[in-house]
């Protein structure tokens, strides 16, 4: 029931991110500089220690977790460097511009957004306080979600139908991950490698996506001061919660 409550809380993040790209990107880069903090004090202070905990309870080599990190790391870099980024050369539509590739987005993001769904329950199987940790991460980041969804289709000149149509997919997807999780019962061993991957998908988030929109001209000093204070806010809640 908690799993699916805060799957839910992540998609009403999706939902409340579309619908202000759909009419004002206001303090946009100051909910972003937040949420950097939050996905880095996760990693830091929970994902890994828990990940080092398990895998010296289980007797694991900690280097396969720290592999599995680097590979959700690097795939989901690969993953957007060959998105079809650069077709849309028709003149119809403008250099670099086509509905497809909107389109595309859109479902890119459904598959992150079932991702971090399924974290959640996962991260509720190694124990409360870690899945605590992970959803409060999530459910930041997916304001962004929500919001780069409509933004890249509105740039992509997808028509409004459509756009909400993708928003109501990746804004469910969360639910999905989560309901699917409540399935399996992963072993100590398979729990800690897969938390290493999630640890590597959302630093690339952090560093990629977050970051370089949170730290714009406008409002700087607030934006560190807000990554910070997501940092330490996800340091006392790993720590006394």
């Amino acid at each position: 029931m908690v799993v699916f409550l805060l799957t839910l809380a992540a998609s009403v993040a999706a939902l409340a991110g579309g619908l202000t790209a759909l009419r004002s990107r206001q303090w946009l880069n100051l909910a972003l500089a937040l949420t950097a903090g939050l996905v880095l004090g996760l990693v830091t202070f929970d994902l890994l220690p828990e990940i080092f905990n398990v895998s010296q309870a289980q007797n694991l080599n900690p280097v396969w977790p720290m592999i599995s990190l680097t590979a959700g790391f690097l795939l989901f870099h690969l993953f957007e460097k060959f998105m079809p980024l650069h077709e849309g050369t028709e003149e119809e539509y403008g250099p670099h511009r086509h509905p497809k590739l909107g389109t595309a987005r859109a479902a890119a993001l459904s598959g992150h957004s079932f991702l971090d769904g399924l974290s959640i329950g996962v991260a509720f199987q190694a124990s409360s306080s870690v899945g605590t940790a992970v959803a409060l991460a999530v459910i930041g980041h997916r304001f962004a979600d929500g919001f780069d969804t409509t933004t890249f289709m509105v740039f992509h000149r997808n028509k409004l139908v459509h756009i909400k149509r993708w928003l109501g997919v990746v804004i469910l997807m969360p639910v999905a991950g989560g309901l699917v999780s409540m399935g399996f019962d992963f072993s100590e061993r398979a729990l800690a490698i897969y938390l290493g991957f999630f640890a590597g998908f959302i630093l690339y988030i952090a560093a990629s996506n977050l970051l370089p929109q949170a730290h714009t001209q406008r409002n700087s000093r607030l934006s560190i001061s807000l990554t910070l204070l997501g940092t330490v806010f996800m340091f006392l809640v790993t720590r006394f919660v």
